[in-house]
């Protein structure tokens, strides 16, 4: 499997280097780096080349680092069926940039990419309607960037005075993350049914 991997990545290489920035094989998977600009014409290419015939759109999501110049790795996952294998592209942008959508390649990316919109904020360009897909509307922020809070900005309720739902900004009944972690029999002055047979043991 390696081998075949190792092959496809000389491949790739060798017929598109305007494209490919890098490739690796870890863990028996074909990881490929592209250029943003190159994006589009890359995924077309593994479609339609003879060798690769990625004609299936898996997945697309992406990893967020907010320490690093250009913060996000948008991952693709592709399928060959044909030849029973399995590639990932990265691409690298910074905050500020847009990507260019590869809808007119796989139409299946339409959802992918408003996902990725949806909780990461990154924009994809000629995509037909990038609006959010799995958040409310008026959601703020995005919330698998890594500066998200985990408790959000807003909690929804239904009030039953107004008899509709309401948005409300969070409001924590305890100290956050303030929690002792003991079990309810931990520091208990009283005997658990059971614990005699372990004195008995000892």
């Amino acid at each position: 499997m390696t081998e075949a991997l190792n092959e496809l990545g000389q491949h790739l290489e060798l017929k598109r280097p305007d494209c490919v920035l890098s490739w690796e094989i870890a863990n028996d998977e074909l990881n490929v780096t592209v250029a943003p600009s190159s994006l589009v014409g890359f995924v077309e290419f593994l479609k339609m080349d003879a060798t690769c015939r990625f004609s299936s759109l898996v997945d697309i999501t992406a990893v967020d680092y907010p320490g690093r110049g250009k913060r996000f790795d948008v991952v693709y996952h592709f399928l060959s069926m044909y030849q029973n294998q399995r590639i990932r592209l990265r691409v690298q942008i910074r905050e500020d940039e847009m990507l260019p959508s590869i809808i007119e390649v796989h139409p299946s990316a339409n959802w992918f990419e408003r996902e990725v919109f949806d909780m990461f904020g990154i924009l994809f360009s000629g995509h037909p309607d990038l609006r959010r897909i799995l958040t409310d509307y008026g959601f703020r922020g995005y919330p698998l960037r890594k500066d998200f809070p985990t408790t959000g900005y807003t909690e929804v309720r239904y009030d039953e005075v107004q008899k509709r739902v309401v948005y409300e900004p969070v409001k924590l009944v305890q100290e956050y993350r303030q929690f002792d972690f003991l079990s309810p029999w931990e520091g208990a002055k009283y005997v658990m049914p059971g614990d005699e047979k372990a004195e008995k043991a000892e």
